[in-house]
């Protein structure tokens, strides 16, 4: 059951200390249970996928159309509906729910959520320019990022060109995080590190898409323990 991504809730950061002493700074990620709304086969739509709902939400804040839709599917609305492509899809039935238990084995994870917004921005802070000099014939423009365009050929602005605009608010993946431990009975999952996005940002948590071969911090840990207690071999006279 891996194949599918679970949504959560960004709370906040804390810190987590190992038995050694060492200092962990994790994510904490408040995950919601998962209900498969449709499983959906090759002859249906030519392709094998699930339809899972997150979240809930009144019935009076639903349209008819879907209202009619999780009628027919005869399960509570769901304020999410999203739907992921699986090989086997024999082991999900309509009316499953999963929730933080899909992650049991998995170590590392890839995360998506969207990017803090920083407003309006210019081509310094946003693409890292280093601006024009501060003297030697430059007055006011100190900041700016220079000419953008060419002289008559072909005297345009190419489209992608680096320069001032809305900087953040934008869907980023951060891959490859590590699962610190996680909370079934409060649903929490705790991710080594931080993730993209301010407090309450909707979170996508899935397996990690990459065969990662890296250790754990705790293996690490046993690693270096097992290390100190094998005895150093007595030096040649």
């Amino acid at each position: 059951m891996t194949e599918i991504a679970l949504l959560g809730k960004k709370i906040g950061m804390t810190r987590e200390f190992y038995k050694s002493g060492q200092s962990v700074p994790v994510t904490v990620v408040k995950m919601e249970k998962a209900r498969v709304i449709d499983v959906i086969n090759k002859e249906k739509r030519g392709y094998q996928a699930i339809q899972v709902g997150f979240g809930k939400i009144k019935a009076s804040r639903l349209t008819k159309a879907m209202k009619g839709f999780y009628t027919k599917k005869n399960t509570e609305p769901k304020k999410k509906i999203k739907e992921f492509r699986v090989i086997n899809i024999e082991s999900y039935k309509t009316g499953n729910e999963f929730g933080l238990e899909i992650f049991k084995d998995v170590k590392f994870v890839d995360v998506r959520s969207k990017t803090i917004g920083k407003g309006f921005a210019g081509a310094m802070k946003r693409h890292n320019f280093s601006g024009l000099r501060a003297t030697h014939g430059v007055s006011v423009s100190h900041r700016s990022h220079g000419s953008t365009g060419q002289r008559q050929d072909p005297g345009k602005v190419f489209k992608g060109k680096k320069m001032a605009g809305h900087m953040g608010d934008k869907l980023r993946t951060i891959q490859n995080i590590e699962i610190i431990k996680s909370d079934l009975e409060n649903s929490l999952l705790y991710l080594k590190g931080s993730i993209p996005g301010s407090k309450n940002t909707e979170v996508m948590v899935k397996k990690a898409a990459k065969n990662l071969r890296k250790l754990t911090i705790q293996e690490k840990i046993e690693v270096m323990e097992k290390a100190k207690k094998v005895p150093e071999k007595k030096k040649k006279k």
